[in-house]
């Protein structure tokens, strides 16, 4: 099998806006019988699990259960689900959460994680309702779970998860809409029909997105690409967001990144050297805004590189960075990581370009 080429990444990232657009529809069915009328209604807990992209991607959604739906929600890696977490018993009608019952919505794009079914065969053991979702019909996920959502994708090619990436969280997102709608924590219908025409429209703001940063990006990774550590920071569901940058980084170009919390890099990480070492602030507008501007000032003054991924109007955080990499377009909080990731994939191609590396390490002899 010929290695994958850093270049697959620019196309991914290219393609996400017509994803949106012909996929949402698609999804929005497939969500809306996922489950009976009474199941629907009957949740009111819900654990996001998976690994890598998937888990990062649960990270990225669990704000709109939580706003939307007004459910417990709890994104947890598949090994610490199956490991660290407490029967579903005591999460349920037993103890915290009343009546109701668990939903556990288990990711893999390629549906063949081991980890991952295995922790369906846990929820499941544990009497909770279990929902595959994957990019991947027939898979072992589809088979262990009570229900699958199918996240597929046209023309799909091997990649670092960028295109899956996308699919994964704007399926959790959809979940989250039907939930809200069937528990009427929203008003109406008519509000989630009104969310789910937001995601969709989002699209235009993507290509507008990429177009302001994708030069930008290219010059940026010149920065990158000397850099023995890189930090990305991000709160809310943009914590997800920073995680999944710094994997694309170390996927695709070997480059050892971290994605951090916020408030977490001010207590720990500002004290690391290199002193110019770049740190990406993802801030979109929202409850941590105001706190990314002042660490980004912090930071600055420490002597990091700053790199901000903020709307391009936000002029606090803007002040105190080297770089900018502007976000077109409003988007509420909970539907931003759909559109503060698209520099993950075009900072991570043109960086392993630089390097003369290949994603996974592809280009060692050893290999």
């Amino acid at each position: 099998m010929e290695p994958i080429q850093p270049e697959v990444m620019v196309r991914q990232v290219e393609a996400l806006s017509t994803d949106l657009r012909t996929r949402t529809d698609l999804f929005t069915n497939r969500v809306s019988t996922l489950l009976s009328p009474a199941e629907w209604e009957s949740i009111d807990t819900v654990i996001l699990t998976g690994n890598g992209d998937s888990h990062h991607a649960a990270c990225a959604a669990e704000m709109a259960f939580e706003t939307f739906a007004e459910v417990t929600c709890e994104p947890l890696s598949a090994w610490r689900f199956l490991r660290y977490s407490p029967p579903l018993g005591r999460r349920t009608g037993e103890g915290l959460t009343g009546e109701g019952r668990a939903l556990v919505i288990a990711t893999s794009a390629s549906g063949g994680t081991k980890g991952v079914v295995q922790a369906i065969e846990r929820a499941k053991a544990d009497g909770a309702l279990t929902v595959a979702l994957t990019g991947t019909p027939g898979s072992a996920v589809t088979r262990a779970a009570d229900r699958f959502l199918l996240v597929d994708l046209e023309h799909p090619e091997r990649s670092p998860g960028i295109r899956t990436y996308q699919a994964s969280v704007l399926g959790m997102l959809l979940i989250a809409l039907q939930l809200a709608e069937a528990r009427r924590a929203d008003s109406s219908e008519a509000v989630a029909a009104s969310l789910r025409r937001e995601l969709s429209g989002l699209a235009d703001t993507m290509d507008a997105t990429t177009k302001a940063i994708k030069e930008r990006c290219a010059r940026l990774a010149e920065v990158i690409a000397k850099a023995p550590v890189v930090t990305m920071v991000g709160s809310g569901p943009n914590h997800g967001t920073a995680q999944y940058g710094a994997a694309k980084l170390a996927e695709a170009a070997g480059v050892f990144a971290a994605g951090q919390d916020l408030e977490e890099w001010s207590h720990v990480e500002r004290f690391a050297y290199p002193v110019d070492m770049p740190v990406f602030v993802i801030a979109p507008p929202g409850r941590s805004q105001q706190r990314a501007a002042r660490l980004a000032e912090q930071a600055f003054r420490l002597g990091r590189h700053v790199i901000a991924v903020v709307d391009g109007n936000e002029t606090d955080l803007i002040a105190h960075a080297d770089a900018v990499l502007p976000v077109h377009g409003a988007v509420r909080e909970e539907f931003s990581p759909l559109l503060y990731h698209l520099f993950a994939g075009y900072t991570a191609s043109y960086t392993a370009q630089r390097l003369e590396r290949l994603p996974f390490q592809a280009d060692r002899s050893s290999s």
